[in-house]
């Protein structure tokens, strides 16, 4: 039976504070690395993929509600990395702890399944899990830096649209890998190893040319992501997804390839176009397909099993785990008419 997210409790207080550590440790860490590509709009500074979003709300999904501290805290230190403690600091600490732990208590009304095995839950982590739990650190960031006189209000609109598609693309590209990480079995299985290198070698050459070309050949991406889809579902479409927007935002961040020439606004809304259409291809057509797969899959399996009682009534014998019929007192012994 697939998982379903519910609350975890830990009975033992030393594990709780390891398992706090841990997701602090992996939010500060996933923070760090998107902070290494950034753009600018409005005058405000933002990354166009936000990972600690992602890792957020993945480790609500595993470990329960009761992990929030440690997303507070992985917050707290990314913000001390880059600026000293402010009071508009607590706000934002709030807002990014409320945006994931709505997020995963959306999610866990609608029954979500962390293997992401059916279209509805794919349609979940997209509409609830990313555009509309986001929408609480979006709203609060950006609110704060108007309050506070960073921003200009006409320049709200923008700067929380990015900021909104960076933390959503977090969810969408991050969350989905990190599960399949935690369900993945170990050895993988290499029955299928050279269409997997095949595709690797292909995807490795193509994206970096879409990506990097002065030639807007962004779409070239798009047939290779539904072929890795078709072949490999969840697993390499997220994969390639994420190798794809990497790729796509370090172009945009060096001003390179289809970016180059654009304004900041310009910039923003191609990549955050294209990242966004990247995931969500990914995401649905995968879940999409796994989802008919497991339909055929239960299908062909009643027909077997209809097909075996039908065999045993056709021979006369009971059909299996039903104990055969006692005889009556009229029936009569082979051979010999009844009453006979």
């Amino acid at each position: 039976m697939a998982a379903v997210v519910a609350i975890q409790d830990l009975r033992r207080p030393g594990d709780y504070v390891l398992q706090t550590l841990a997701v602090a440790t992996c939010y500060y860490a996933a923070g760090r690395l998107g902070l290494l590509r950034r753009l600018v709009v409005e005058g405000a500074v933002f990354t166009p993929i936000w990972p600690p979003t992602g890792v957020a709300v993945a480790c609500l999904l595993v470990f329960g509600l009761r992990c929030w501290p440690g997303i507070t805290l992985g917050a707290l230190l990314v913000v001390l990395s880059l600026t000293t403690l402010r009071p508009a600091v607590i706000g934002n600490l709030a807002g990014n702890t409320a945006a994931p732990v709505c997020a995963y208590l959306m999610l866990r009304k609608v029954g979500f399944r962390t293997d992401l095995s059916r279209l509805r839950d794919g349609l979940a982590l997209v509409f609830l899990g990313a555009l509309t739990g986001m929408l609480i650190s979006a709203t609060v960031g950006v609110g704060l830096l108007v309050l506070t006189d960073r921003l200009a209000a006409q320049g709200f609109w923008p700067v929380w649209l990015a900021w909104w598609v960076g933390d959503a693309m977090g969810v969408l590209l991050v969350t989905p890998l990190l599960l399949l990480l935690r369900a993945a079995r170990w050895p993988p299985l290499w029955s299928r190893w050279k269409e997997a290198a095949g595709m690797t070698v292909v995807a490795c050459a193509l994206v970096p040319l879409a990506s990097f070309s002065t030639v807007s050949l962004l779409f070239l991406v798009y047939p290779l992501l539904i072929w890795v889809a078709l072949r490999f579902q969840l697993p390499g479409s997220i994969l390639c997804a994420l190798f794809a927007s990497t790729m796509a935002t370090v172009a945009a961040t060096d001003g390179s390839g289809p970016f180059e020439r654009l304004t900041d606004v310009e910039v923003m809304a191609k990549l955050q176009a294209f990242n966004g259409s990247m995931a969500l291809t990914a995401l649905l057509l995968s879940a999409l397909i796994t989802e008919q797969r497991n339909t055929r899959r239960s299908v062909e399996q009643a027909c077997l099993d209809l097909a075996e009682v039908l065999e045993h009534l056709t021979a006369g014998d009971a059909p299996r785990g039903r104990p055969p019929r006692p005889p009556k007192a009229t029936d009569s012994p082979p051979g010999r008419p009844g009453g006979q």
